[in-house]
């Protein structure tokens, strides 16, 4: 399912860690830990509706009855009969469900509890690590929903999700919409699609990184007025302030890339809007160098855990190698930042400030505009020094006259 030319980049982005979900990784030496421990969460959750095979008798007829459908979310996978696949829809369904349950949802996000936590959500996004979000549904329907009716699969899900979300703004459930997702990686994408129609795009305008922009003074500052989780917007209107780029505030780590390259991989097989593509080609014109990304940090847009800033920038570019970009989501602030980039004088503040105030001693290096400068500090420097003569020829004369008169 994930793109020959996206994997290559980065196979372990695609692989789990911890535990495999349907069938693409099931069987693999390094995940048996709890791969062993999923009849246990089965069983727990199971009992809470009543008796364990009565309940688990009626999990997998209802599964069973969408045999046919669940297939074709992996028609690639040959090996497994029907009661083979069904048994391990209803497995892996009720470990998810259970796994929710047990979450320790509050506490320090990086204590040992949570990490183990976060991981196992990580893998729980993995494009080849999902089963179909109708069948988690439907376990859903005859076990949690009985006993928790006032909650829902989604909101249920969403606290999953909260641990992986990169972005400092939680996600909202009213993003979700009401149509069902592919599977779980699929409602994390619908959390952050955007709430406007993409306009018609012709080309799009030339980046320019956060360094540029810093030359001809625009102010990066973090968007805590999102109408989107991804939402950056330009703002020049306002007199006297500077003009402002603002991005939402996200957290540059290993999770950070896993989640990027899924949703990514997602865009890329399923005709689904592309606007985490668009967001991660967006970042990587803005940090294009490890001193974009200082910039960004020092801003507070960007919250870097990986030790370097060369190591956060190759990390952002690397997300994007191979990626075909189809549409834009950015396309109007980008193109108000052209606009301004391109007008005469911020473009000419940026490099008078960078050549002359940031280091002035170049003026006497220079050429052109500085040789002007030259003769009229030469011009100025004689008519002072000629000033001073002509005052102490005044000052002497009077002096001579009073020798002589004395004389």
């Amino acid at each position: 399912m994930v793109p020959g030319i996206l994997r290559e980049v980065n196979p372990s982005s695609f692989t789990p860690r911890v535990v495999s979900i349907g069938p693409f990784h099931k069987g693999h030496t390094n995940l048996k830990s709890l791969e062993n421990k999923k009849p246990k969460y089965l069983k727990e959750l199971l009992l809470k509706v009543g008796p364990l095979y009565e309940a688990m008798d009626t999990c997998v007829k209802k599964v069973r009855g969408s045999i046919q459908e669940i297939r074709k979310y992996y028609y690639e996978m040959k090996t497994y009969t029907d009661d083979e696949l069904v048994q391990m829809m209803v497995m892996d369904g009720c470990f998810i469900l259970q796994f929710i349950h047990k979450l320790p949802i509050t506490g320090n996000l990086f204590s040992d509890n949570r990490l183990r936590s976060r991981n196992i959500a990580l893998d729980l996004v993995l494009l080849e690590n999902q089963i179909p979000f109708f069948v988690l549904q439907d376990i859903y329907d005859l076990t949690v929903a009985k006993l928790r009716p006032e909650t829902t699969l989604t909101s249920m899900l969403k606290v999953l999700l909260d641990l992986i979300n990169p972005f400092e703004k939680p996600l909202r459930l009213e993003n979700a919409g009401i149509e069902s997702p592919h599977h779980i990686l699929g409602l994390l994408h619908k959390f952050y699609k955007p709430n406007f129609k993409l306009p018609e795009i012709t080309e799009i305008p030339r980046a320019h990184s956060i360094v540029e922009l810093d030359r001809v003074g625009v102010k990066i500052m973090p968007n805590n007025k999102l109408t989107w989780p991804m939402e950056m917007e330009f703002e020049n209107l306002k007199p006297r302030h500077k003009p402002t780029l603002r991005i939402p505030v996200v957290r540059i780590d290993n999770f950070f890339e896993v989640v990027l390259r899924n949703l990514i991989a997602y865009e890329q097989y399923f005709a689904v809007d592309n606007y985490v593509t668009s967001y991660a080609m967006a970042m990587h014109m803005l940090a294009a160098t490890p001193a974009d990304i200082a910039k960004m940090g020092k801003s507070g847009v960007i919250v870097s855990h990986l030790g370097s800033n060369e190591k956060a920038s190759d990390m952002i570019s690397s997300i994007c190698k191979n990626v075909n970009l189809q549409d834009f989501y950015y396309i109007k602030p980008w193109k108000n930042i052209a606009r301004y980039y391109d007008s005469y004088w911020p473009k000419n503040f940026g490099v008078f400030r960078r050549t002359y105030i940031n280091t002035p001693w170049k003026i006497w290096r220079a050429s052109g505009i500085t040789s002007e400068l030259q003769l009229y500090c030469t011009a100025i420097g004689a008519l002072i020094f000629a000033a001073l003569m002509l005052f102490a020829d005044l000052a002497i004369a009077p002096a001579n006259n009073r020798t002589a008169h004395k004389k």
